[in-house]
């Protein structure tokens, strides 16, 4: 049912608990929303969804970027009285705008990097949204330090890049405490977005693991809100992803995302494999577009790498000699040759590795002892810890020890640079240097190999001189790690963990001839220059069109609590059945068709005892008792066991094995169905299911009189799927001139005889009743999978062909909200059975003396 209270998500592990650090009450922001009524207090957590049909005002699209910070600098005004604001140009959330529409207006929602006094807060708010169209979001400092330095610094980042927490001071250990102010800022964030969010006409797109669990917010309030997800981090396996607590809350909460995009193949297969194996999703390719189907909603997922502002970097190179003077750097490394690299001072980004792959490369190969150079450029460290302070002074001891092994008069074989370093900076660097380094041991992008290839080219070929032309060559040693390795065929790519290959690589790297150089470079320049920035964010905005284009044509519903929200999205004629409409129309009927499957519909699934309850028996029993009704249960179980159950109801119809063997009722005979009553083919298949079975721990074989079915469901979700498509192809070429149908299912692949459907029963059940002279005016059709939409899907050929009516009713109802061929639905077995016992009670069953009798005994 639809969930129009819901629970706060602060309240989602530990029961109820206060929201640390509560905001004081303040000004809000001038609402942009045209759709009266919606939004009452901002933390109000009983807010309806929102699906208004009123028009918009604003007739042209906007997107809204929301993301952990700004891209704006703010510094205190020298009178201190107030704040200067200024645009980040280094900020990829400025520069995505290249390759939206032009067209479009972009709105910004994020923190700032400073803290801003609580009573200026409203000012600033004011100033960033008339004069930058940004929202800023202002965290308390504890949910701050807990939610940045604790749950994303010191665990989601470490995770992410696969360092597990084996103990307290490596990798950092999951605390609940942390969770709730990761989950308390994404609620803050989600606020400042509902405050300015027309959700008919907006797109959303929120960016990187700070903000995983905010669309979760965001789809609670608005069903049909357009909304993307990128991740800029590594996505782990699922060895590594498993470890966390709450892992399952995190999943979900991005599956209410329309669109998640990653780098590579590789991060995006991790999150389909956490999704089958933690969920029970699979994913389908079509069309070269990927999709996961949850709850009715196909949630795209998109693979681009993220690229550079070329316009940007041009611009620099341009200025480089002038502003930093090249030249000096020139005759700073004069004679010698340079290799160069750019990091980040983190744990993953391997500088020790490279600094030891240096000193190897130096007692290898002499001839660059006096020559090589390693300039190591290491910006400021985003993150705080033990870890830090351990990879820092292991970089120092590295540094100190190779200069005074190798070093002489005028000449150190290693540059260490720990400072801040403008663009304008690196760009002179990247002009002296023969070949840049990068030994990350896991890293989600890196875009220093695609700045130093583009400024090895250069600015434009009027502007080039000699000097200039000679640099058109580039060399690359990568790490395998990172996510640009794969873009980048030409570079020679590294396992940096072995130092003695990281060495021979940088080796051959600065060793390898200038034409080879070049052609790698040209060829690396090509695609740098082709998938830039602007190409990355247009692509991303295409699928994310493209991926909502039906929104508001489905009929969505938001139910479950907590982190178990999600969207159903149904089509518009797809709706629940109204126990009150069914019976009525049931009193008016004559001649009654009842088609009832037996697992997953009037008995659970997850009921390990299979056997009927006394109240369904007497319910169907009641059913079939009454003249006017022909009812059957079509089951794919086998007919001893469904005759045994329902040897009280001896009027009930039952069709076993999906049809393939048919009783009218108890008295009568059982006909066999099936086109063919051989079974030979069954030596031929069963052997294979056996090496399948003795290969796949937790699979098994169930045999059936008419049928052999393989079951995977207890396997490997991974294994048992792939050994579930390995053994389709191999049945399918060994049976290929048998008799038989060979289908996949939901953990099954199974042998039967051709021509053996639900469908098939269905069909022959309205037509015996038509020759009969009792056509059917009144059909219920209910089931819960597959096997089942055979049945609904004869009902509309039935009616085309005259065997049933125009004029019957016809109530087709699947089990489970759920993409079907049928029209109506009912959310569980036990809603089932209330129904069918609504109808019981408006029967009029026949009176006969042998089942009153047996059912006294």
């Amino acid at each position: 049912m639809m969930s129009r209270s819901y629970t706060n998500l602060l309240d989602l592990a530990s029961g109820n608990f206060p929201v640390m650090g509560q905001p004081r009450e303040k000004k809000r922001l001038p609402r942009v929303m045209t759709v009266p009524g919606v939004i009452s207090e901002l933390d109000d957590d009983q807010a309806n969804s929102v699906a208004s049909d009123v028009p918009s005002s604003i007739i042209q699209d906007r997107i809204i970027i929301v993301a952990n910070q700004l891209p704006v600098k703010a510094k205190r005004r020298p009178d201190n009285k107030g704040w200067s604001f200024s645009w980040d140009d280094d900020s990829l959330l400025l520069q995505l705008k290249d390759g939206l529409p032009e067209e479009m207006e972009v709105l910004y929602v994020g923190s700032l990097k400073v803290d801003v006094d609580p009573s200026e807060q409203d000012d600033v708010s004011q100033l960033l949204l008339d004069r930058f169209k940004c929202v800023p979001a202002f965290l308390p400092p504890d949910i701050l330090t807990k939610f940045y330095h604790g749950f994303c610094k010191q665990h989601l980042w470490p995770l992410f890049h696969y360092m597990l927490p084996f103990s307290a001071n490596h990798g950092g250990r999951f605390y609940r405490s942390l969770w709730e102010a990761y989950v308390a800022a994404n609620k803050i964030f989600s606020q400042r977005v509902i405050e300015v969010i027309n959700p008919e006409d907006d797109y959303v797109w929120i960016h990187d693991y700070h903000l995983m669990v905010l669309p979760t917010f965001l789809r609670r309030r608005f069903n049909r809100l357009r909304m993307g997800f990128f991740l800029h981090s590594p996505f782990p396996s699922s060895e590594i992803y498993r470890t966390l607590p709450v892992r399952e809350e995190i999943l979900k909460a991005l599956l209410n995302s329309d669109l998640i995009g990653f780098h590579t193949f590789d991060y995006a297969r991790h999150f389909l494999s956490c999704c089958s194996r933690m969920l029970g999703l699979e994913y389908q390719s079509k069309r070269g577009y990927i999709g996961v189907e949850y709850y009715g909603r196909t949630i795209g997922i998109k693979i681009m790498p993220v690229g550079i502002h070329m316009a940007q970097i041009e611009s620099v190179l341009r200025l480089a000699d002038k502003e930093w003077r090249v030249g000096e750097l020139k005759q700073q490394f004069e004679g010698k040759t340079v290799l160069l690299g750019v990091d980040d001072m983190d744990v993953f980004k391997g500088v020790n590795l490279k600094l030891l792959a240096m000193e190897q490369m130096l007692k290898q190969h002499p001839k660059w002892q006096g020559r090589a150079v390693l300039v190591q450029i290491a910006n400021p460290a985003r993150g705080r810890g033990q870890d830090l302070e351990e990879i820092q002074a292991e970089i120092t001891a590295s540094c100190k020890r190779i200069n005074e092994t190798f070093g002489q008069p005028g000449y150190e074989p290693i540059v260490f640079i720990d400072r801040p370093v403008s663009l304008s900076e690196r760009v002179a660097y990247y002009s002296v240097a023969e070949c840049v380094v990068v030994t990350a041991v896991r890293d989600g992008m890196n875009l220093t190999p695609y700045e130093y290839i583009v400024c090895r080219q250069g600015v434009s070929e009027s502007e080039s001189s000699s000097e200039s032309s000679g640099s058109k060559k580039s060399m690359l040693v990568v790490s395998e790690f990172i996510g640009c390795s794969p873009s980048l065929s030409g570079a020679i790519r590294v396992n940096p963990w072995n130092i003695e290959t990281t060495a021979e690589a940088m080796n051959e790297a600065i060793s390898m001839a200038d034409a080879e150089k070049q052609l790698r470079h040209e060829k690396h320049y090509r695609y740098v220059s082709s998938h830039d920035v602007a190409f990355w964010s247009r692509s991303f905005f295409q699928d994310m069109e493209r991926t909502c284009k039906d929104h508001f044509r489905r009929r969505c519903w938001g139910i479950g609590l907590s982190f178990g929200f999600r969207v159903v999205a149904l089509d518009p004629n797809f709706r629940k059945l109204s126990i009150d409409h069914i019976v009525s129309v049931y009193l008016r009927s004559k001649n009654r068709a009842i088609l009832l499957d037996y697992d997953g519909t009037v008995m659970p699934q997850t009921s390990h005892n299979k056997t009927p309850s006394s109240e369904v028996i007497s319910i169907i029993n009641t059913l079939s008792s009454d003249i006017k009704n022909t009812v059957f249960v079509v089951s794919g179980r086998g007919r001893d066991s469904l005759a045994q159950w329902f040897s009280p109801c001896k009027k009930l119809g039952i069709a076993a094995e999906h049809g393939y063997f048919m009783r009218w009722s108890a008295n009568d005979n059982w006909e066999v169905c099936g086109q063919n009553s051989e079974f030979g083919w069954k030596e031929i298949a069963e052997p294979v299911m056996k090496l399948y079975t003795e290969a796949t721990d937790g699979s098994s074989i169930e045999t059936k009189e008419s049928a052999l079915v393989w079951h995977h469901r207890d396997a490997d979700p991974g294994f048992g799927s792939s050994q579930a498509k390995e053994m389709l192809d191999h049945l399918e070429s060994v049976l290929a001139n048998e008799p038989v149908t060979v289908k996949s299912g939901q953990f099954i692949v199974e042998v039967k005889p051709q021509g053996v459907s639900k469908g098939v029963v269905a069909e022959k059940i309205f037509t015996t009743m038509a020759e009969s002279g009792r056509q059917a005016d009144f059909v219920l059709c209910i089931g819960d999978d597959r096997s089942d939409e055979e049945m609904f899907e004869i009902i509309s050929s039935a009616i085309s062909s005259g065997v049933l009516s125009s004029n019957t009713s016809v109530f087709a109802c699947t089990v489970g909200q759920k993409p079907s061929k049928a029209k109506y639905y009912l959310d569980d077995p036990a809603e089932v059975v209330n129904m069918l016992e609504s109808l019981a009670e408006a029967s009029d069953p026949e009176p006969f003396s042998d089942t009153r009798s047996e059912d006294s005994i």
